[in-house]
């Protein structure tokens, strides 16, 4: 075979050696490609995955966190809504989904039953109702007297500590009467010499100053200082003297039952143990305590005594005197 001829078919036959090493290269590229994206990393990337907000109930969570896992209180989410005409309390509660009793549990003024076109109320994020917590009770003793799971109760009021009120959920039923069942009522009259300006109410509301929702536990009356304040019903005094947030405080312990408190007084003109009747001069108007309102005025409450203690109830139920607008 002539030299040029071999020198070319050397050439050919290292031009498709060449061609097959560049095929087999990009083939062992890929398969190595495929194989690294499905080989475990050797240092793993840290779970960033955020917790759901609303764990299960039961649940164990290490170093639990009120704000990662349980919701916002639900007194925290109360949304606003204005009557419109023909509207009523059932059909509101459907348009939200609550039962009707949750509706006049936080809006004091729907216990009359009915509700007037452009007025504004508040509205739970779902069925229950705000109660005060009697002094040395936690969150099972709560639990078992409203026959609700303690950990239901504890996410409603978002995993915080105990306060002053609960919201307990899923109750169809008020906490206290809606009238005043007595044949002949134990409270009434009226706590001034005069009808007077309710300026703060009984119940849920917009706090007049701090702007956010409270409860009020029960009504301020304008009056001036030194006002002489009178006891409402015959009955015992029960507690004379200064009293925390509550200032200069008188308690009368009536039959059936019941409780009235005067607060913020100046004077207080009885004493522990103390017999009066109705009419009798308690004290004067003062300034006295943590108010709500910055202007002289008597607060005033009415209390029942049931299995939570005394629990209170909206004073206007109650009063023979007509209300300044």
């Amino acid at each position: 075979m002539p030299f040029h001829s071999t020198r070319q078919l050397s050439i050919v036959r290292n031009k498709y050696f060449f061609l097959y090493i560049m095929r087999f290269k990009r083939l062992f590229l890929l398969i190595s490609a495929l194989l690294w994206s499905i080989a475990p990393v050797g240092k793993t990337v840290a779970n960033t995955q955020i917790p759901p907000a609303n764990l299960p109930s039961g649940t164990p969570v290490e170093n639990p966190d009120p704000a990662r896992d349980c919701p916002s209180p639900a007194m925290s989410r109360l949304r606003r809504h204005t009557v419109a005409q023909g509207e009523t309390i059932e059909s509101i509660a459907r348009q939200y989904n609550v039962i009707p009793g949750a509706l006049i549990g936080i809006n004091p003024t729907l216990r009359g039953g009915r509700v007037s076109a452009g007025s504004a109320i508040v509205i739970p994020p779902y069925s229950g109702i705000e109660v005060e917590v009697p002094a040395g009770w936690n969150w099972q003793k709560l639990a078992e007297a409203y026959k609700v799971r303690a950990d239901l109760l504890f996410e409603a009021n978002g995993c915080r500590p105990l306060g002053k009120t609960v919201f307990v959920p899923a109750v169809n039923r008020s906490i206290g009467p809606s009238v005043n069942p007595d044949t002949t009522p134990s409270v009434q009259g009226f706590p001034l010499p005069a009808p007077a300006v309710e300026a703060l109410r009984y119940g849920r509301q917009l706090h007049p100053v701090r702007r956010e929702f409270f409860f009020h536990s029960g009504v301020d009356f304008l009056a001036s200082e030194g006002t002489q304040v009178l006891a409402t019903g015959e009955g015992t005094v029960a507690f004379a003297g200064p009293q925390g947030d509550y200032g200069n405080l008188v308690v009368l312990n009536h039959q059936a039952g019941k409780q009235t408190r005067y607060a913020h007084l100046k004077d207080i003109a009885v004493k522990v143990g103390q017999k009066v009747q109705s009419g009798e001069v308690l004290g004067t108007v003062g300034m006295t305590g943590k108010r709500d309102i910055p202007q002289a005025h008597l607060h005033f409450e009415v209390r029942y005594n049931s299995g939570l203690g005394w629990v209170a109830e909206d004073p206007l139920l109650y009063l023979q005197a007509t209300i300044k607008k």
